[in-house]
């Protein structure tokens, strides 16, 4: 009785050691996408559904949004430059997004606009950026309950002559004058801030 009392005592305090360790890592790890969240403006195109028909939609407009605002964000030195330039561009934005989905035979309504998001874990291309609440430019096709394309519009990681789904070496530098070295290091190269409860899988959901 007493060995498995001493047992019970020792498993306790593991599980009460682990719970500390890994409250403290996901502290860290919230500060630290707060900060990043504070540098970038991410852009968010959400598909009317999952049908095959409104997903390449949803593609076909992010490229024409993507050729109307990649030469506008060439201007843009920082976060708020960006900012302004989706602001004084929101309506023809719209516009370009209709557009194309009248010419695809569509009568979806669309909406923009410049938010805070939530966004669960995403990965673009080598890049893994942690869940959290992100400026974004939310652009909504019909109900928008369909799978989501996205990427980093400040510093520009998603507008060259097209939209890529590959960062290239000069989107990298952006990203590396903006971040900080342990943010660029921990969060983007090596994926240091996703926690993972193996142990404690109740708290799963946290970093989800």
């Amino acid at each position: 009785m007493k060995y498995r009392k001493s047992v019970l005592y020792v498993c306790f305090g593991a599980v009460v050691l682990l719970a500390s360790v890994l409250g403290a890592q996901y502290g860290k790890q919230v500060k630290l996408q707060r900060e990043i969240a504070e540098k970038i403006v991410r852009f968010h195109v959400r598909a009317n559904s999952d049908s095959e028909e409104d997903q390449q939609l949803k593609l076909e407009v992010r490229d024409a949004v993507g050729a109307l605002l990649g030469e506008r964000m060439k201007t843009a030195s920082d976060r708020a430059e960006c900012e302004a330039v989706i602001r004084a561009s929101m309506d023809e934005v719209v516009e370009t997004a209709e557009h194309v989905i009248a010419e695809e035979g569509c009568s979806y309504d669309v909406t923009a606009q410049l938010a805070a998001v939530d966004f669960p874990v995403k990965t673009y291309g080598d890049y893994t950026f942690p869940a959290g609440t992100y400026e974004a430019l939310e652009l909504v096709i019909g109900e928008g309950e369909g799978h989501n394309w996205w990427c980093v519009m400040y510093p520009n990681m998603c507008f060259s002559d097209s939209v890529y789904e590959v960062v290239d070496t000069d989107a990298e530098e952006s990203l590396r004058k903006v971040l900080t070295e342990e943010e660029y290091r921990e969060v983007f190269t090596e994926g240091n801030y996703q926690v993972r409860f193996r142990y404690l899988s109740f708290l799963n959901g946290l970093t989800e």
